[in-house]
C-alpha cells in the first residue's frame, strides 16, 4: 500500500500510544528499549540452539536515514552457534519512515534479505532477521555484526583497479541474474522502477529543490566548466531517470556509493545496505559506483576498460552482449542520477535527517561533477 505523509503520521501516532515491550519474532519494537530477552530468544531461535537469551546491552544510538544500534547478546550456554553481537537498523522514527517509505525502500531491504539475498552469490550481509508492517512502516533488520571481521569503506578509502573489478563482477552477477527476468513481474513485482523510485524520492523528500541548492554549494569541488552550466543539471537528471522507462529492466542496488561497500579480512569487496534497491537499467549502478569509489585520476585511468570488464562479467552472467558505444553513453547518462542522490545530501531539506558528513558529500559530489565533465555527459542525453 502506497502512503503519504499524512497517513504515516496517523499511523505513527496510533502505533506509538500503543507501544510496548516485544517478546514474539512477529512483533515489531518501537525503539531498542522495548526488545526483550524472550524477543530475542524467539528471533534468534536461541532453544532450537540448545541456549537462551539470558541478557543483552544495547549499544550507542546511531540516528540517521535509520535509526542503527549493535546489541551485545548473553547466552546460558556456550555451545551454540549464535552471534555474540548483532547490528540492528530500524525504522523507528517518523522521519525515517518517511524517507524510506513513500519510495518503497523500507519493503525493499526487507525483502531483499528475506528473498533475494538466498538467490545471490555474492559477498554481502545475511539477515539473522528482517521483517516490517506495510499498515505502519515500523521495520527492523537484524545482520550479524561485522565490526572486526572487515573494513567499511568511507570517502578515503583506496580502491585499487581489482577491487573495482571486484565491485563491478558483484553488479554483474545482481544485474545478470535478473535481466528481463519475469521474476520482476512476478516474486519482486513489488520492487519500484527507478523512475518511480526518483521520482517520489525527489518530490516527497525535497531532493528535486535540493539537488540545485546542493549543487550550488559545492562550487568550490565542481569544475568551473560545468558549473556555468548549472541550470542544465536538473533537467539532464530528468531526461537521464526518464530514459530508463524504455531500457530494459533488471535489480539495481542503487545505492552503490563507496560507503557502502566493505572489505573482507581476505581482501574482496562486499555490497550492503540494500534500501535502495528497485528496478531499472544496469547503467545507473554502473556509472554511480566508478564516480564514486574511484579517485578523479584513477577513474579517467581506468574507467573504459572498467566498463569493458562489466560488460564482460554481465554477458557471462546472463546478461546482454551489449556494445561498448552504448555502454558507455548509458555511463555518462547515468552519472546525473548518481549525482542527484548527493546534492541534496549535503543540503538537505530541513524535515530529512542528517544523512552523510559533510568531507563525504563533496568528496563524492567532486568526483562525479568531475566525471561528466570529463565525459561530456551533458552531450548523452
Amino acid at each position: 500500500m502506497k502512503m503519504n505523509f499524512e497517513q504515516i503520521k496517523a499511523a505513527f501516532d496510533q502505533e506509538t500510544a500503543q507501544r510496548k515491550l516485544v517478546r514474539k519474532r512477529d512483533e515489531i519494537p518501537m525503539a531498542f528499549e522495548d526488545i526483550t530477552t524472550d524477543w530475542l530468544d524467539d528471533v534468534l531461535g536461541a532453544k532450537a540452539n540448545g541456549s537462551t537469551v539470558t541478557g543483552f546491552t544495547l549499544g550507542p544510538e546511531d540516528e540517521g536515514t535509520s535509526s542503527r544500534r549493535r546489541i551485545e547478546i548473553q547466552y546460558s550456554s556456550e555451545q551454540h552457534t549464535l552471534p555474540s553481537s548483532v547490528f540492528c537498523k530500524a525504522t523507528f522514527t517518523l522521519p525515517s519512515r518517511c524517507l524510506l517509505g513513500m519510495n518503497g525502500a523500507i519493503e525493499g531491504e526487507v525483502k531483499f534479505y528475506n528473498i533475494v539475498r538466498p538467490q545471490l552469490d555474492i559477498e554481502a550481509p545475511t539477515a539473522r532477521f528482517a521483517n516490517f508492517n506495510p499498515n505502519t512502516l515500523n521495520s527492523i533488520v537484524m545482520l550479524d555484526d561485522m565490526t572486526g571481521s572487515v573494513t567499511f569503506s568511507d570517502h578515503t578509502t583506496v580502491i585499487t583497479e581489482q577491487l573495482a573489478k571486484e565491485q563491478l563482477g558483484i553488479l554483474a552477477k545482481l544485474h545478470g541474474k535478473y535481466y528481463q527476468s519475469a521474476a520482476l513481474q512476478g516474486e519482486l513485482s513489488y520492487l519500484n522502477t527507478w523512475s518511480d523510485f526518483f521520482t517520489i524520492t525527489a518530490n516527497e523528500a525535497g531532493f528535486g529543490p535540493q539537488a540545485d541548492i546542493g549543487f550550488r554549494e559545492a562550487k568550490e569541488v565542481i569544475p568551473a566548466n560545468l558549473f556555468k552550466k548549472a541550470d542544465q543539471i536538473w533537467p539532464a537528471t530528468l531526461a537521464s531517470v526518464n530514459a530508463h522507462k524504455s531500457l530494459p529492466h533488471t535489480v539495481v542496488h542503487s545505492d552503490v556509493h563507496l560507503k557502502n561497500w566493505y572489505i573482507t579480512a581476505d581482501k574482496h569487496m562486499g555490497l550492503s545496505d540494500w534500501q535502495c534497491m528497485c528496478v531499472g537499467h544496469w547503467g545507473r549502478d554502473l556509472a554511480y559506483v566508478l564516480s564514486t569509489s574511484l579517485t578523479i585520476g584513477d577513474r579517467r585511468a581506468w574507467e573504459k576498460d572498467l566498463i569493458q570488464y562489466y560488460l564482460k562479467e554481465l554477458k557471462a552472467n546472463g546478461g546482454p552482449d551489449t556494445p561498448f558505444g552504448d555502454a558507455w553513453n548509458y555511463y555518462r547518462q547515468n552519472l546525473f542520477g548518481a549525482l542527484a542522490w548527493w546534492t541534496p545530501v549535503l543540503s538537505p531539506n530541513p524535515d530529512v535527517p542528517d544523512m552523510q558528513p559533510r568531507d563525504t558529500s563533496l568528496e563524492f559530489i567532486s568526483r562525479m561533477t568531475h566525471a561528466i565533465d570529463d565525459t561530456q555527459a551533458l552531450d548523452s542525453l
